[in-house]
């Protein structure tokens, strides 16, 4: 099976301190379950509507990441469902899930996404603001989230030199804010798809998230 192919070539080069995420959003369930029978049980989705529907047919030990545009009004269908959700992109987005969290007892975990490529359409906080939040304590405002790290993406399109050269710069922030923050639990850095994990993982990143190298091309 072309799945079980791919796992197992992507695990060969996985080195023991990074996790493979199987990004399964535009991918049937099926799919999902043979990924999950061969051991696989980091799973994201990008879709509030996707992740719920599959959630409720899948098995309860798979631990699922959120890794698309959250928008505000799907908070409360995609907070109780995940473990870590990669792509805050906003104090407005944080605010808002610290604020359902709350009045839902939760701790919901989470990585700030940071802007490093050169696309405009890309998300995120940019280092500068970054290094200022952290250094204002301003995560304080915010009990009911733990910010577990980092994610970023890489520009597409674009030579090894760069992607490198965009990776290493995250990374770098990463161990930046880490030295300062010092909680115990800012230790995940989520960089790498399909085409550029390879890099992501000499660069520093703890979490990979691969889809159409496991899965295949998607059905949109």
């Amino acid at each position: 099976m072309a799945i079980a192919d791919n796992i197992s070539q992507i695990r060969q080069h996985l080195p023991s301190d990074v996790q493979l995420v199987c990004v399964s959003k535009f991918h049937p369930v099926e799919a999902i379950q043979a990924a999950y029978k061969l051991g696989e049980r980091l799973f994201a989705e990008s879709r509030a509507q996707e992740l719920v529907e599959k959630q409720a047919l899948l098995p309860n030990d798979i631990q699922w990441h959120f890794i698309g545009s959250l928008q505000t009004n799907k908070i409360k269908q995609v907070v109780p469902l995940t473990t870590l959700i990669h792509s805050v992109d906003s104090i407005k987005l944080l605010k808002a899930i610290n604020d359902f969290a709350e009045k839902q007892q939760l701790i919901t975990h989470v990585l700030l996404e940071v802007h490093v490529a050169s696309e405009e359409t890309k998300h995120g906080f940019s280092p500068d603001e970054l290094r200022s939040f952290f250094a204002n304590q301003s995560w304080l405002n915010y009990p009911a989230i733990e910010i577990c790290g980092l994610m970023a993406m890489g520009t597409n399109d674009v030579n090894d030199t760069q992607t490198h050269r965009e990776f290493k710069a995250v990374s770098n922030l990463f161990k930046e804010i880490q030295a300062q923050f010092g909680q115990s639990y800012f230790k995940e850095l989520s960089m790498g798809m399909s085409h550029d994990f390879q890099i992501a993982i000499e660069e520093g990143s703890t979490l990979i998230r691969v889809g159409s190298a496991i899965f295949g091309n998607r059905i949109y």
